[in-house]
């Protein structure tokens, strides 16, 4: 992801203006160009979101699960527009037809080359004051998933292989 150079600030309605195709999220009226996601990442995409979905149909959950492209208004505002790979919300009257209208209760975001400095360190602090309860980063580069409990103030890494609760849900582990 790069930002544009300029220094305006720009809006939801840019993100909507740019041409059939492109994609690009929006942190504090700057706008960011997203790459394609590469097939790898479509993969791993699939495999967590299906986990995902199973355990909250299997159990009865009252949470949605979606995947990008999944419009979040993080802060309710114009100036912030964010695409997660994975969005569980669970506040039901946070959604609408366009999407999310606040923090996520859980994001995950699966690392590409080009979203790295974007997931690990932008995102993190976005989605931490937003009010987003648990952040992952997934990094298939790096064979790990770095767990941010917010509610917690707690911070885990794990290795691919390994069983990595989920704190929104008791009981519930999911391994990548």
């Amino acid at each position: 992801m790069n930002a544009l150079q300029e220094d305006a600030a720009y809006t939801v309605e840019d993100i909507y203006a740019l041409p059939e195709g492109e994609r690009a999220e929006l942190i504090d009226g700057q706008i960011y160009y997203m790459a394609a996601p590469g097939r790898k990442h479509q993969q791993l995409l699939g495999a967590v979101y299906r986990k995902i979905a199973d355990y909250i149909d299997s159990h009865g959950g009252e949470c949605e699960v979606d995947i990008a492209p999944f419009a979040v208004f993080l802060n309710r505002d114009s100036k912030n527009y964010v695409e997660p790979d994975i969005s569980v919300v669970c506040d039901k009257g946070k959604l609408d037809d366009r999407g999310c209208f606040g923090a996520p209760d859980w994001i995950i975001e699966i690392v590409s080359p080009s979203s790295r400095s974007m997931d690990y360190f932008k995102k993190l602090f976005k989605y931490r004051s937003a009010g987003v309860r648990e952040y992952w980063v997934v990094d298939s580069e790096r064979q790990s998933v770095t767990v941010y409990n917010f509610e917690q103030d707690d911070m885990v890494e794990y290795s691919f292989g390994e069983e990595i609760p989920v704190g929104l849900y008791q009981g519930f582990s999911l391994t990548i």
